[in-house]
């Protein structure tokens, strides 16, 4: 299972990109769906 951080050029994103976690970056993605769902970061 490969989520959103395969697509990171840090290396250290990159060691977790294929954790069983639908982790965001750090951006606006990140940041609108929390809005959206009403979640704290």
């Amino acid at each position: 299972m490969t989520n959103r951080l395969a697509l990171e050029t840090s290396p250290y994103l990159l060691q977790h990109a294929e954790n069983p976690v639908d982790w965001y970056p750090w951006g606006e993605e990140a940041l609108s769906r929390a809005r959206a769902e009403d979640k704290p970061i």
